[in-house]
């Protein structure tokens, strides 16, 4: 992996995309093993392309690459585009709240090697999950958040995660966060929701998907953005239930299903295979 470059390509869907991208790439001694593609529509749609190549023959520096790329290939073809190292592991910085499932799965996956970034804090509003973060090797930060002191307490928290945080993860974080710091970390904050969302949104799902008698329940990871629960969708599991399960019972088996999407999903941007469109997500799975 320390020799692996991943290119991400968004751009208007026209003939020779492909052939333009992997001929720059062979000219200059890269090797090509994965490459995935979508277009919304072959005629006017857009197109959007992952691929992983191997960077030990280049015959050029990264930055010498970038900038080569971006006038012989990108500005022909309209492109937004970006190229990331997998030797520059992401940070991350999870927020959580009382809740230790989410979290505790991260932590889990990240102590094994499964998650191919660097944990580098732990945030909470409360201080109840400590020892279990510590046991990680991982710091932990209490901040607490009060009524009154809401903006000192995420200002507090921009200054821990200052140059320590690519990706934000709220495991459960039971706060809505400001504009301000949404914009900041746009498409870098995934939350997970208790619910197959676009339904059940805001607080207790659990309970409403009892209030309405449904026979699924899921969770919805997605990217945070200023409306409540409606940033662009990464993934969503369910799993079905009856008419005999109480609430509790829906909250137990729905941790299990948050929990999973939760991981798949910081795991995915980790490995950079999401593109981000308007409200919607390409994900290179």
């Amino acid at each position: 992996m320390d020799t692996t470059a991943r290119l991400l390509i968004t751009c208007p869907d026209k003939p020779g995309i492909v052939a333009a991208v992997a001929t720059f790439l062979y000219h200059h001694g890269a090797n090509i093993t994965s490459l995935d593609q979508h277009t919304t529509d072959p005629e006017g749609g857009m197109f959007f392309m992952r691929l992983e190549f191997q960077t030990p023959h280049l015959d050029v520096s990264r930055t010498l690459l970038e900038r080569a790329f971006a006038d012989a290939v990108a500005r022909q073809f309209a492109m937004d585009w970006r190229i990331t190292y997998a030797v520059a592991p992401k940070n991350i910085a999870i927020l959580v709240s009382r809740h230790d499932h989410a979290l505790l799965e991260i932590l889990w996956r990240w102590s094994r090697g499964q998650l191919p970034g660097t944990v580098t804090m732990v945030i909470s509003n409360h201080p109840d999950l400590e020892t279990a973060v510590r046991n990680f090797g991982v710091p932990f930060h209490h901040v607490p958040v009060e009524r009154d002191n809401k903006a000192q307490a995420e200002s507090r928290m921009l200054e821990l995660m200052r140059g320590n945080a690519d990706v934000v993860i709220l495991a459960r974080y039971m706060q809505i966060l400001s504009g301000a710091m949404i914009q900041q970390y746009a498409h870098r904050i995934i939350n997970i929701h208790h619910s197959f969302l676009p339904a059940f949104v805001g607080a207790d799902p659990y309970q409403q998907a009892y209030d309405k008698g449904v026979k699924l329940v899921g969770a919805t990871a997605h990217y945070v953005t200023e409306e409540l629960d409606m940033g662009p969708i990464i993934e969503q599991d369910v799993v079905r239930v009856s008419h005999r399960l109480q609430p509790a019972h829906l909250r137990e088996l729905g941790r299990d299903v948050e929990r999973n999407v939760l991981a798949r999903a910081v795991k995915w941007h980790l490995e950079d295979r999401i593109v981000v469109y308007g409200n919607r997500t390409v994900v290179f799975n």
